[in-house]
């Protein structure tokens, strides 16, 4: 199978007014996915026959003739009409209606665009991504994800300042269906005025300073009586649950691990972020939420840490993991507690 199409290509790619036939939209991105069906009904659309020439139904209510029906349909007073088709991965593969649509892929009518979504999840198909134009809808790295927020911010008609942005991530993460519930809220509360980090504080119910990464980072940093008592308010906030703090946590004692072990092979502290920065880079990490930030946190942290405190810590993050995962909710604060003081009990590295 060849490789897929970045969201990125493909969305600057119709902002051109470059089209083709079929569109094969897979990926973890359910939110993005609808930012490219959004653009291309509104580029291959005109708005005063939109609602003849647009037609968006569940695979699972279609059969192979209501398929063939639809894709054929000509458009009425334009040129060309629009077609989506969602959950695309629920068609069994030797089913009439999925072998339908791979006739039709050989040879798409010219005056339908069609856009084949799948379920987040689902593995694509390698005969649909052969003959469409697959997309693999990722998230959003975070270097971008501000701009994200920033752009959905305007289209909802408010103004957050930068320090209102990086909270709110920093509050929700990097979900984008939250995060744009959240910026909903913002709107119906605003006055008009540019929204501060005071005003999102207010709203999602997450002090500055109080947030799972805050939490995470008073960890690693082993500043043990900041991180017990704010464990209470982080796990009370949106969205936010034991095992998603585990998960941060777990991914920032590993690359505590590694600023250790690169300082430990000798590499100039004041390269050692830098350094950092290009793993994670790398490494695609999009559940953190600043990745010069991060790197400037490991680096921090490692000075507290010996290689072999750090391994138990991580062995001691997965005993919390399986038991989180194997208990109640109401205990998950109790797990964590427990968690950072068996941190706290081993010797900080000279």
């Amino acid at each position: 199978m060849a490789a897929p199409h970045s969201f990125d290509s493909t969305y600057r790619a119709i902002r051109r007014g470059t089209f083709v036939p079929v569109y094969y939209l897979t990926g973890a991105e359910d939110v993005l996915k609808r930012e490219l069906v959004d653009l291309l009904v509104e580029r291959m659309t005109d708005p005063t026959t939109r609602d003849f020439n647009v037609d968006s139904r569940f695979a699972a209510d279609l059969d192979s003739e209501s398929f063939t029906v639809l894709v054929e349909t000509p458009p009425m007073l334009a040129e060309q009409r629009v077609v989506v088709i969602r959950d695309i991965d629920r068609w069994r593969k030797n089913s009439k209606v999925r072998q339908a649509l791979v006739r039709y892929l050989s040879n798409p009518s010219p005056t339908t665009l069609l856009v084949l979504t799948q379920s987040a999840g689902a593995d694509a198909h390698a005969d649909l991504a052969r003959l469409a134009h697959h997309v693999e809808v990722e998230g959003l790295d975070p270097e971008r994800l501000p701009r994200w927020v920033k752009r959905q911010a305007e289209q909802v008609g408010i103004v957050l300042a930068p320090e209102a942005i990086r909270h709110l991530i920093d509050s929700v993460g990097a979900d984008l269906s939250l995060l744009g519930m959240e910026l909903n809220k913002l709107a119906a509360a605003s006055s008009g005025e540019t929204i501060g980090a005071e005003d999102v504080a207010a709203l999602v119910g997450v002090r500055r300073g109080e947030t799972a990464h805050d939490w995470s980072a008073a960890v690693i940093e082993r500043d043990i009586p900041r991180a017990l008592n704010m464990l209470s308010t982080v796990l009370g906030s949106t969205g936010v649950t034991g095992v998603r703090l585990l998960m941060l946590l777990g991914s920032r004692l590993v690359g505590t691990r590694l600023a250790r072990t690169l300082l430990e092979a000798g590499i100039a502290p004041g390269r050692l972020p830098g350094t950092l920065f290009q793993h994670i880079r790398a490494a695609h990490a999009r559940y953190l939420p600043n990745w010069k930030a991060e790197s400037a946190s490991w680096a921090n942290a490692a000075r507290h840490w010996s290689l072999e405190e750090l391994d138990a810590a991580i062995g001691a993050a997965h005993d919390a993991d399986r038991a989180l995962k194997s208990t109640t909710i109401a205990d998950e604060s109790d797990i964590l507690a427990d968690l950072v003081l068996r941190l706290s009990h081993r010797k900080a590295a000279a």
